[in-house]
């Protein structure tokens, strides 16, 4: 398939398959890096209603950026991977106080911000500032993966970048990408183009039993109260997970010690 003929696939089946998000009603950069933020490894129907929350409670980057790392992590709290949070409320200072709440429009710059890599660096370009910019998530693995690399070929992300880079709208890069993810999303629902065909995959771990389970139950518990880790113990499982969890979480500042109790990270 051609790049003229791959094009016309993804336009007809973004068009066919469009799904509206808030993020797409209003694409200013504050709203886009939001949504990025909360969609890592969540599901858009689990995202749109906490988006909805933290912009009635943050309008703006400037509210972000003011507010509480324990208010940002109480407010988070059900979409799990608590770091992003933190990534997303350390984002919001250094966009206000480093860059005088202007969002940057290089790669460069928006990689320096905290939790921000280059894939989504790429994104708050092609979604925010309309700019042809390559980067590779789950759905445009997918539809890649079907039409240019036969199944049961294992692709690196460099072969896959050279293709996106190769076929990319550039005149319509914002809504190409929309298509893109759309068409993605419908053919995962498929069972077609399995992300397992890449080389980075790496299996989800079930939550149930893991350490990321116990991490998410002692943030609940202190967006409720601040109290002591010997209360905080006889409310979680009693294994060697709650001190490894612990540590780990106050180790990252989402936790902090004073007074002899444990409360969010301030």
């Amino acid at each position: 398939m051609n790049k003229k003929e791959f094009q016309n696939v993804v336009w007809e089946k973004g068009h066919e398959l469009y799904r509206d998000m808030p993020w797409r009603q209003d694409t200013r950069p504050y709203y886009v890096l939001l949504s990025e933020m909360m969609l890592q490894q969540t599901q858009v129907g689990r995202v749109i209603p906490k988006f909805h929350e933290f912009i009635e409670r943050f309008p703006d980057i400037y509210m972000l950026a003011a507010a509480s790392l324990s208010d940002v992590l109480s407010l988070w709290s059900g979409l799990g991977y608590n770091r992003r949070a933190k990534y997303l409320h350390e984002a919001a200072k250094k966009i206000v106080n480093e860059f005088g709440g202007v969002f940057p429009e290089t790669k460069a710059a928006l990689i320096s911000l905290p939790g921000i890599g280059e894939n989504t660096a790429g994104a708050l370009l092609a979604y925010s500032f309309n700019q042809p910019s390559v980067f590779i998530e789950t759905n445009i693995r997918t539809v890649y993966f079907y039409h240019f690399f036969p199944e049961g070929d294992i692709v690196d992300d460099k072969q896959l970048r050279d293709a996106v880079t190769e076929t990319v709208d550039v005149e319509h890069p914002r809504e190409w990408y929309w298509a893109l993810m759309d068409y993605g999303t419908f053919l995962k629902q498929q069972g077609i183009g399995s992300i397992r065909q890449s080389k980075h995959y790496k299996k989800q771990s079930p939550l149930k039993g893991s350490l990321r389970e116990v991490r998410g139950l002692i943030l609940k518990s202190l967006r409720n109260r601040s109290q002591s880790e010997a209360a905080l113990r006889t409310e979680l499982p009693q294994d060697d997970r709650f001190g490894r969890a612990l540590a780990a979480l106050i180790d990252e500042g989402l936790v902090i010690v004073a007074d002899g109790q444990l409360h969010l990270g301030q």
